[in-house]
């Protein structure tokens, strides 16, 4: 898949029907929304709402968050990497190791994948949580940085991090490597759980390159008028 900036819809709903309700809204765009299916969706509705939203034209990112020994990453990448989704995702603290292993059960033996990026720290962790809670010592930036040079190392695409680092994953490893940020909220929007954020105008300011958007879409009054919103804001 191409590399260009783009808003990705987080479709966390709790069923195939919910979700499917929501897209039909977009059923008369002639571009089709890039969307994500989190872990709640796919636990729910399975591989057939993954094959349902490529029917429909829509580019998915499946959002599962694979942790685990590298043999195990592996193996779960190769049969992922059947679903023809766009892109896919590990945590970064699962090592070099195994982000290597998930990057090689991912390529298909005619050598094509969808992205694979890494998940560096969540937009919900702060730094006295990351921290005090999970025993990462150092400032959070820094960390960050690190774990998106061992993403690199290991060849993937890219890392998800909060729009307010991907300034500094840039720095640390190259205008080429991708950064997928959620936390995107628009200036007049309630922040929910989320610490790390910002607007999307901001978002493509500081060097995003995909951002993530969920409820300032999915529980808008309009959310096809919501997305269109975060595309201009965003892509222009």
């Amino acid at each position: 898949m191409e590399k260009v900036r783009d808003v990705i819809i987080a479709c966390d709903f709790g069923s195939a029907e919910q979700a499917l309700e929501f897209l039909d809204r977009f059923a008369a765009e002639e571009r089709k929304p890039f969307v994500k299916i989190g872990m709640e969706l796919y636990y729910a509705a399975g591989n057939e709402i993954v094959r349902e939203l490529k029917r429909r034209g829509h580019k998915i990112f499946l959002d599962l968050k694979l942790h685990d020994i590298p043999n195990t990453v592996r193996k779960a990448m190769k049969v992922l990497s059947a679903l023809d989704v766009d892109m896919v995702n590990v945590h970064a603290s699962g090592t070099r190791e195994m982000m290597a292993a998930a990057l090689e059960g991912l390529t298909r033996e005619d050598g094509t994948r969808p992205l694979l990026i890494a998940v560096t720290q969540l937009t919900s962790t702060s730094q006295q949580a990351m921290n005090e809670q999970l025993r990462v010592e150092g400032d959070i930036n820094d960390v960050i940085a690190h774990y998106a040079r061992n993403a690199r190392e290991a060849g993937l695409d890219g890392v998800v991090c909060s729009p307010l680092e991907a300034g500094l994953v840039k720095e640390a490893c190259g205008p080429d490597f991708m950064t997928v940020t959620p936390g995107i909220r628009f200036a007049d929007s309630a922040a929910d759980d989320q610490v790390r954020i910002t607007t999307p105008a901001r978002a493509r300011e500081i060097g995003s390159d995909f951002i993530v958007v969920g409820r300032p879409i999915t529980a808008a009054a309009d959310p096809v008028a919501a997305w269109r919103r975060c595309v201009a804001d965003f892509c222009g």
